[in-house]
């Protein structure tokens, strides 16, 4: 009777003896491993640069958006047009005064606009807010400064730059005293920010501007409300009590009755982190399951080519159970060879993985992380497939008559 190391030399032996034939059985194990754990590395990179977009800017934020919600996709949800203008610059004021649960809260709007310096132009995101951003939305001053209160209260013409608007724009000199022209209006620089990199869907959280809230209202834009509202609360266990007291100070300022619809929408970074790691999630699952029938197409290819290597060996089973094999061991070294094929084909599979996540992070934004999780579990299915494609053919073989095998030409 054989041991389980020489069943396993045998296995590899018979795998080297037929490369061709081999290689192109794995085919098959190899690509669908290979799209399995490319994917939930994609996956798993998209839930950490979640996780560090959300982190980046603060975990304990209320985010108050206006109009009313058309259905339930959450962050990336439409709202209606009609309530777009729902919130004021007095909501602010209401909030701070009123709202214990916070720590500050912000005005904001957010913008797209042509940005040119000297002959360089540019398309960059405007972030307009209050002195107080830098506190709540964790930016982080590089060089230079943030504007001030007395440049909110004058609607000073000052900016602060995002690292990719200061590379494009600069290069190596030093920005600070320089002005720049946004929608045709000069701007001087006070300041820049350190990075903040790509958010979850690959946008560039640094090619972005900030400039005092009451600027963008009174000479940029012309509009008198928000795109949204930031409040900071201390702790993330204050943040639906925050969530409670924002509402009811908005509905009294927008003087909407018990039972009519908010023209504002409210989310905490926790629950939009929650709705975007349950999309990549079932992002993930559904790829991934297409994915995984290229595994059964190879399981398929597996038991193929094992029925073929009955066939062609049924001489070689006769010999052995003449010579004292037992059923158990014929079926134990095929099984054995099946799951050796099957086994070596995943762990070509991980390594082709392996290439895909490197080239998508040196040479795409889509950043992926490969766990050991979903290496285990490669090699679990890779292991699985081996056996249950592997038995009927292994039990053909054992089942095989020892002196019609010997009779086999």
């Amino acid at each position: 009777m054989r041991t389980f190391s020489e069943n396993i030399k045998i296995a590899f032996q018979s795998l080297f003896l037929n490369k061709l034939r081999s290689a192109l059985t794995m085919l098959g194990i190899i690509i669908g491993v290979g799209a399995v754990v490319a994917i939930m590395s994609i996956g798993t990179g998209a839930q950490a640069s979640v996780v560090k977009s959300i982190q980046g800017i603060g975990s304990n934020l209320v985010i108050v958006m206006p109009g009313n919600r058309q259905n339930d996709m959450g962050p990336l949800n439409q709202f209606s047009s009609s309530g777009k203008e729902a919130l004021k610059l007095q909501d602010i004021d209401a909030i701070q005064k009123y709202a214990k649960h916070i720590e500050g809260v912000i005005p904001v709007i957010l913008s797209a606009a042509p940005v040119v310096y000297m002959n360089k132009g540019l398309n960059v995101s405007i972030y307009a807010s209050s002195e107080d951003a830098v506190r709540i939305y964790n930016f982080e001053i590089d060089t230079g400064k943030f504007f001030s209160k007395s440049d909110v209260a004058n609607s000073a013409n000052v900016a602060v730059l995002g690292k990719t608007v200061k590379e494009k724009l600069f290069g190596d000199s030093d920005p600070l005293g320089k002005s720049i022209k946004i929608m045709g209006k000069n701007f001087k620089i006070i300041g820049t920010v350190k990075s903040k990199g790509t958010n979850t869907f690959g946008q560039d959280q640094d090619n972005t501007i900030a400039i005092p809230i009451t600027t963008a209202m009174n000479k940029l834009y012309g509009q008198n409300y928000l795109s949204l509202i930031m409040a900071k609360t201390a702790n993330e266990k204050d943040m639906d009590l925050a969530s409670e007291e924002i509402t009811r100070i908005l509905k009294k300022q927008h003087g909407i009755k018990s039972g009519e619809k908010n023209d504002f929408n409210i989310q905490s970074q926790t629950e939009i982190l929650n709705i975007l790691s349950a999309v990549t999630n079932i992002f993930t699952i559904a790829i991934s399951s297409i994915a995984a029938i290229s595994l059964l197409v190879g399981g398929i290819g597996i038991m193929n080519i094992m029925l073929v290597s009955v066939t062609e060996r049924t001489r070689e089973i006769g010999i052995r159970k003449a010579i004292g094999a037992k059923n158990k061991d014929i079926l134990t070294q095929f099984l054995t060879e099946s799951v050796v094929l099957s086994l070596t084909g995943g762990l070509m599979g991980i390594i082709f993985a392996f290439i895909i996540s490197i080239l998508l992070n040196k040479y795409s934004p889509i950043s992926t992380s490969i766990s050991g999780s979903s290496i285990v579990l490669a090699i679990s299915f890779s292991t699985f497939v081996g056996l249950f494609f592997g038995i009927y053919p292994a039990m053909r073989a054992a089942r095989l008559n020892p002196i019609e095998a010997l009779r086999y030409e």
